[in-house]
């Protein structure tokens, strides 16, 4: 037996005790992602304990994502530092709706949060950060984000640089910031929900505009422009959600060209871009016409909370700072002093490469499991946009019923008949075996003949 956790030194009941062995010796290395761990009876009989109590153990290890059973082949460390498992709706077991990014052993999250947060209580004590702060974010914060950022964003820096509490927040600012009710913003026909839920509170009008499967047509986007007269174009060309298409660099410049020509300001939402840096920002063409939004909720963690908007001027970074406080005050204190200290010591990018790296993993997985259906991906997207049968209208509603959540091509759309089609979150599995069997459920339903439908 390669395992033997040393219990006698915790407190505690005894199951609870095996449990926080193998957190540990996951965080020291000593049990590695994947590695196959001993039945239970045997670690019973090495550890002189009842069987129940292993069993129980085992249990609330898979409970809290740090193990995984494989049917016939026995129990496993992990793939991910997976997050414990929350109370989903019924009849949902396994839910693909969300598009976080999964959490790799090799990301060490666990462990460089504690590590993290112990250095800031060295430096400066973590009290210093339970009161207000500089809406918008300190200037030592600023400036470390706008150094990080300037790998890909060259016109970043300070004083056009505002740390907000999420992309959310960035967009309902922005909007209100320049727009009012009944104006008009262009967007992709297919987009994010959440600047639709924005503008739809602010009485602002969304336009969709063409696409195919390179992203945005700039003919038509030309057209709208003259058209509409938009206070902004709002567009996510890299990994866009929820087609996952990536524009090309012609595209970018000739979308930005429009932009520059039409008058009117870019919304760069530029949520995925740290997946893939190899594509640059449009802001990079037009600074002075773009904002331009970067979070970490899509490449560490979304509960951080933490977005960085690069403005157009030192202008605009004021004006954005003020609407900032007016209406959620400032970002997490402890949270961006984390996020700092990660971006100064090169932590940051080593948890997103290893955040990359299982993402590009899950795709892998997920081509093998979908090959000979229709659907678009990139390999380091946490998500694909999956084409359904024609002929099956019910294949949604078919998949929540066996359990499994993907969200349909109505919550992406903007004034057009939706497309039958679904994202499908790979990234919120909580772990690869969690994966696997989705598909499964996934390729069972698109299999499925469309006489063999359920009748209510």
């Amino acid at each position: 037996m390669d395992w033997t956790p040393t219990i006698s030194e915790l407190s505690g009941p005894r199951y609870q005790r095996i449990v926080e062995a193998m957190e540990a010796d996951i965080a020291a290395g000593r049990l590695v992602r994947g590695q196959q761990l001993p039945t239970q009876r045997a670690l019973a009989k090495a550890l002189d304990v009842d069987l129940t109590t292993v069993t129980r153990a085992y249990t609330e290890a898979r409970r809290r994502g740090i193990m995984e059973a494989r049917v016939g082949q026995g129990s496993f460390v992990s793939e991910t530092s997976a997050r414990r498992a929350v109370d989903l709706p019924h009849p949902v077991a396994i839910d693909l709706s969300m598009n976080v990014p999964p959490h790799p052993l090799e990301a060490q999250l666990d462990e460089r949060i504690i590590a993290g947060m112990e250095a800031i209580r060295a430096q400066s004590g973590l009290t210093a950060y339970l009161n207000y702060q500089p809406p918008g974010g300190s200037a030592h914060e600023r400036e470390v984000a706008a150094r990080w950022m300037r790998a890909r964003v060259p016109h970043a820096h300070a004083d056009r640089l505002v740390v907000f509490p999420g992309t959310q927040t960035i967009l309902f600012n922005l909007l209100a910031h320049l727009a009012r009710p009944g104006d008009i913003v262009l967007t992709e026909a297919l987009t994010f929900p959440g600047i639709k839920a924005a503008a739809a509170r602010l009485g602002i009008k969304l336009v969709g505009i063409a696409m195919d499967d390179g992203g945005i047509l700039p003919d038509a986007l030309a057209k709208a422009c003259r058209v509409h007269k938009p206070k902004a174009v709002y567009l996510i060309p890299t990994l866009h959600n929820p087609t996952t298409a990536t524009l090309v660099p012609e595209r970018r410049g000739a979308i930005a060209k429009i932009i520059g020509d039409t008058g009117t300001i870019l919304i760069e939402d530029d949520a995925y871009g740290l997946l893939d840096r190899s594509a640059s920002p449009i802001a990079n063409l037009i600074p002075e016409r773009t904002y331009l939004a970067t979070t970490l909720s899509k490449c560490i963690a979304p509960a951080l909370r933490v977005a960085y908007l690069v403005t157009p001027d030192s202008g605009a970074q004021r004006d954005m700072r003020t609407y900032l406080q007016a209406t959620v005050q400032m970002p997490a204190p402890l949270m961006v002093a984390l996020v700092t200290h990660w971006i100064e010591s090169g932590i940051a990018d080593r948890i997103i490469t290893a955040i990359r790296s299982e993402a590009v993993g899950r795709q892998q997985l997920a081509q093998r499991a979908l090959k000979g259906f229709q659907f678009l991906a990139k390999p380091a997207a946490h998500h694909l946009w999956l084409r359904l049968p024609e002929d099956r209208p019910d294949v949604a509603a078919h998949l929540l019923r066996n359990g499994l959540a993907v969200v349909a091509g109505d919550a992406f759309t903007i004034d057009w008949t939706p497309p039958h089609a679904a994202r499908v979150s790979l990234g919120a599995a909580r772990n690869r075996s969690e994966l696997t069997e989705a598909l499964r459920i996934l390729v069972g339903a698109l299999q499925k003949p469309a006489d063999t439908r359920q009748i209510v």
